[in-house]
């Protein structure tokens, strides 16, 4: 079963932003983006086109899915 790996902890710490800061900024809570960056939580599209557009990136960068071996 493929599992969706993100990039979303290496953008936001490259823009030294906290989780808190992004989540804010997409509107979701803090709890939601730890959850995302450790793999927990799959977004909705909205929400992972919303993350993409605060980074200046494509959702395709921001997330893919790798097959678990």
């Amino acid at each position: 079963m493929p599992i969706l790996k993100t990039s979303i902890k290496e953008h936001r710490e490259k823009n030294l932003m906290k989780q808190n800061e992004l989540a804010k900024l997409v509107g979701v809570r803090r709890e939601t983006i730890v959850h995302l960056e450790n793999g927990r939580y799959n977004p909705s599209l909205k929400l992972a086109m919303d993350i993409a557009k605060i980074f200046d990136t494509t959702v395709e960068h921001l997330f893919e899915f790798i097959d678990e071996k």
